[in-house]
C-alpha cells in the first residue's frame, strides 16, 4: 500500500474536550454559527476528511494551519465551505412562495411600487431559493405591463463554492421535485450530464455575492421589496438571530416583505414591521411612511 493511501484510511483520534472547545470558539467569533455538543460528530467529521486532504496531523496544528495569516483565510473559506453548504431545492417551502405571490400581485393591483422589484435571498446555498424567487417574481409580474416586469434577485452567502455553483445553474431533477412541471418546461432546458440549466433569460435577472451575515452592518443592500432569511438563523444563538433580523429589518422598503424560516425564532418584535397573517408562514411586512 502506498504512504497517501495509508495516511488517507488511517483514522484520526477522537476530539478532545478542549479542542472541542477551541473550534467552537473559533466558529462562532467568525461566522456565528454555534457547533452544540450533538453536532459535536459532524464537526469531527469535517475538520477530519479536510485534514487528511491538506495533511494535518491533528487538529491542534489544523487550527494553528486556518489562523495563520494569510495563507490560514484561503484555508478557512475552504472549510467554511464544508460545514456551511446544506442540501436544498427548488421551492423548498411551498406555502412561503405562495404568500410571496399572493404579496407581489396585491402590490401590483394597488400601484404600490412604481420602481423594479428587488429580492433577496439570504444564506442562498447553492442556488435553488434564489431562483424559485425569481420564478414566483416572473410568473407574477408577466401578467402586468410596463415597468412593474423589471425585476432583480440577488443571492448571498458565506461559501464561495456554494455561490459558484449558484452562478453555474445547473441542477439534478431531484432538486426540482417541487416544481410545478408547467414551470420546469417554462425556465429551464437541458443541461449537461442530465442536469437542467436555468434558462439565460432568468439567469440575467439573478447576481450571487459572498456575505457573512455577521457582516449585514457593511453589506450594501438596502431598500429590498422582499427578503427571504429561511433555514439559515438555526444555526446561531437566540441574541445573534435577533440581531441578524434587526439588520434584515433595516433594509426593507417601506412596505417591503421578510420571510423568516417557521419556528426559527420566536417571539421577536421590529417596531417598523407587522406580522404577516399566515399560519404556515412566518412573514413580517415594513409599515409604510
Amino acid at each position: 500500500m502506498q504512504p497517501g493511501v495509508e495516511w488517507a484510511l488511517r483514522p484520526l483520534a477522537e476530539m478532545s474536550s478542549a479542542e472541542f472547545s477551541e473550534w467552537q470558539a473559533l466558529l462562532e467569533e467568525r461566522s456565528g454559527m454555534v457547533v452544540t455538543e450533538q453536532r459535536r460528530s459532524f464537526l469531527q467529521a469535517n475538520l477530519s476528511s479536510r485534514m487528511r486532504e491538506v495533511g494535518a496531523a491533528d487538529y491542534s496544528s489544523y487550527y494553528r494551519q486556518v489562523t495563520d495569516g494569510v495563507r490560514g483565510a484561503v484555508e478557512w473559506s475552504t472549510l467554511m465551505d464544508r460545514l456551511t453548504v446544506q442540501e436544498t431545492r427548488f421551492f423548498r417551502h411551498p406555502p412561503s412562495f405562495a404568500l410571496l405571490s399572493s404579496y407581489m400581485q396585491q402590490r401590483c393591483e394597488s400601484r404600490q411600487v412604481d420602481k423594479p422589484w428587488s429580492l433577496w435571498s439570504v444564506g442562498c446555498a447553492s442556488g435553488e431559493e434564489t431562483y424559485s424567487l425569481a420564478i414566483s417574481a416572473a410568473e407574477v409580474l408577466q401578467r402586468f405591463g410596463g415597468e412593474a416586469q423589471q425585476f432583480g434577485v440577488i443571492g448571498t452567502d458565506i461559501s464561495l463554492s456554494a455561490l459558484s455553483r449558484s452562478r453555474d445553474g445547473h441542477y439534478s431533477s431531484r432538486r426540482l421535485e417541487q416544481l410545478n412541471p408547467e414551470l420546469r418546461e417554462r425556465y429551464f432546458q437541458p443541461g449537461p450530464d442530465d442536469r437542467l440549466q436555468v434558462i439565460s433569460s432568468l439567469a440575467a435577472r439573478v447576481c450571487f455575492a459572498r456575505l457573512n451575515v455577521l457582516e449585514l452592518a457593511g453589506a450594501p443592500m438596502s431598500d429590498m421589496d422582499v427578503i427571504f432569511c429561511q433555514n439559515l438563523l438555526i444555526y446561531f444563538r437566540r441574541w445573534r438571530r435577533r440581531e441578524i433580523l434587526n439588520r434584515l429589518a433595516e433594509r426593507l422598503a417601506p412596505g417591503g416583505l421578510l420571510v423568516i424560516g417557521a419556528g426559527e425564532v420566536v417571539g421577536w418584535q421590529h417596531p417598523d414591521l407587522t406580522p404577516v397573517a399566515d399560519s404556515q408562514v412566518l412573514a413580517f411586512t415594513r409599515k409604510c411612511l
